[in-house]
């Protein structure tokens, strides 16, 4: 049976260890108050688990859909009503995005050049000091946004077609695929402006060699959400029913993740230090987070009692990984 594609968040149980506690969020006096403003406090309370990962509090509570850093003290996370916050390897802190669209991605080259878009062609840029709104060319949704350079930026658009930075403008990128007229694409990675993957409904791959768009048989009809390689002939890609492919750099194989949760987001420190999330519920039952050593997948988080619905990863290392979702969830994983 296909997994529900609009499963929400319907509450959470208390982690096994500390379902007596009451947590305290942190709460910033304003959205523009600085990380260093909460100097004098200890740090983030953290709910630890067997596992290893550990659930992070947070100033805003709201649905994060994206994560992305440069360092393990510079973490950025995006999600609904402009919410921006930002991590300092001691606290998260809420940031002023200067909108209140929804958010849905976000990447960058380094701490001081940044970019977050969402809804209603919503496009932010940051200087390392401040957000500031950027020219769009769209009024549509802004999806997954990835970039091989500062000026060499993509965000996928209503699942259809794409703006594209040159570092001076946006402008409007038709996916064509020849005797393919119609598309929809929900993620994107890449290793160069000639080598990108692209996936969407029903197994779509599409490739660009810097010149064109082409398919790709990518051996499966779920729906895939999620990709991130290592290299050009190393791409996993992630999806409906805890489906996971793997392209070698000649074909696309499917690999058995352990799970049958939708999964929406992968990263990878390296080919053989994989993590892909998403959907731990009650009514799968499957674990929503999986790790791939090089040989197998294997659940990291089914000693958790809680409900979650993870929708991005990233880390600066094996170490230090961020997984965000729903209901203001952050989860961090040290490497133990």
């Amino acid at each position: 049976m296909q997994e529900n594609n609009n499963v929400d968040f319907a509450g959470r149980r208390p982690l096994k260890k500390l379902s007596a506690m009451v947590l305290t969020l942190i709460l910033c006096a304003s959205s523009a108050v600085s990380c260093a403003a909460l100097s004098n406090n200890t740090g983030p309370v953290t709910m630890v688990e067997d596992s290893g990962w550990s659930t992070q509090q947070n100033p805003v509570m709201t649905h994060y859909s994206a994560v992305w850093g440069t360092s393990s003290s510079d973490v950025f996370a995006v999600g609904e009503f402009g919410a921006i916050i930002h991590y300092t390897g001691r606290y998260w802190c809420r940031m002023d995005s200067g909108t209140m669209s929804n958010l849905t991605s976000i990447w960058g080259t380094s701490a001081n050049d940044v970019f977050a878009v969402g809804e209603s062609g919503t496009i932010l840029h940051y200087n390392g000091k401040e957000w500031n709104p950027m020219q769009s060319n769209t009024h549509g949704l802004l999806g997954r946004i990835w970039g091989s350079s500062s000026s060499d930026i993509y965000a996928i658009v209503d699942g259809m077609g794409l703006e594209h930075y040159d570092g001076k403008t946006w402008s409007a990128m038709p996916i064509n695929v020849p005797g393919n007229p119609s598309v929809f694409v929900s993620n994107l990675w890449g290793t160069s402006s000639s080598d990108i993957f692209m996936v969407g409904g029903n197994g779509l791959i599409l490739h660009y060699d810097g010149n064109a768009w082409s398919m790709m048989n990518s051996n499966t009809e779920i729906k895939l959400l999620g990709v991130w390689g290592d290299s050009s002939s190393d791409v996993f890609a992630v999806g409906n029913e805890g489906g996971i492919i793997h392209f070698d750099g000649n074909v696309w194989s499917s690999m058995n993740s352990g799970t049958a949760s939708m999964l929406m987001g992968i990263w990878g420190s390296s080919s053989t230090d994989v993590f892909a999330v998403g959907v731990r519920s009650n009514i799968s039952g499957n674990d929503g987070i999986v790790h791939y050593d090089g040989h197998t997948w294997s659940d990291m988080t089914d000693d958790m009692e809680i409900i979650y619905i993870m929708n991005g990863v990233w880390g600066s290392s094996g170490s230090d990984v961020f997984a965000v979702g729903r209901a203001g969830l952050i989860f961090h994983y040290p490497g133990y």
